[in-house]
């Protein structure tokens, strides 16, 4: 009898944000408990994305993130950085997986079997459940630092470079948050 693979999704979130850690997620459904209305986390509303973050909590057989933070991306560049979240993500899994679909075009080194998808997110159940989880969770850090720093509207702007974000940077300065490899 052959056993079915296991399959994690793992996606990131952050890359083009000015401020904050860059977030990935690893996430493992058992086939017969997929959830629909699955969708790449840009395209959902923030109260569908809870909602369905708490579905995926609840339904699958495991969930794990993985943060590359602030001072590490300045110190290995964004894209170093973020192969180190998605590597954190997967390495935290509870359970091993036997394929990892990621969405993009790179991957961290590993020893499983991997495989990238280029708008994966839009295709792969496993890849938007992941993409959701890291947006919910990147949202949050946001929230928190919004709390602290309102006049930069990051409950808005999630730290992207928006035209609110580039004034308040150029009336108020760089805060400990902003990333110094994107702020010169």
């Amino acid at each position: 009898m052959k056993s079915r693979k296991i399959i994690a999704g793992i996606d990131e979130v952050g890359r083009g944000s000015l401020i904050g850690s860059v977030y990935s997620s690893a996430v493992v459904f058992y086939n017969d408990n997929l959830i629909s209305n699955l969708a790449d986390s840009k395209k959902i509303s923030s109260k569908k994305r809870l909602y369905l973050a708490n579905t995926i909590l609840e339904r699958a057989a495991a969930v794990s993130i993985g943060i590359a933070s602030r001072d590490e991306i300045d110190a290995l560049n964004i894209h170093h950085a973020t192969l180190l979240s998605m590597k954190r993500a997967i390495d935290n899994l509870p359970i091993k997986a036997d394929l990892l679909l990621i969405d993009g075009k790179y991957a961290p080194d590993t020893d499983i079997e991997t495989r990238t998808i280029i708008q994966g997110d839009k295709l792969i159940k496993q890849i938007s459940a992941a993409s959701i989880i890291a947006k919910v969770a990147r949202d949050n850090e946001m929230l928190f630092i919004d709390k602290k720093l309102e006049q930069y509207n990051f409950s808005k702007n999630k730290g992207y470079g928006t035209k609110h974000h580039l004034s308040a940077l150029a009336y108020f300065g760089k805060t400990i948050y902003h990333r110094e490899s994107f702020i010169k």
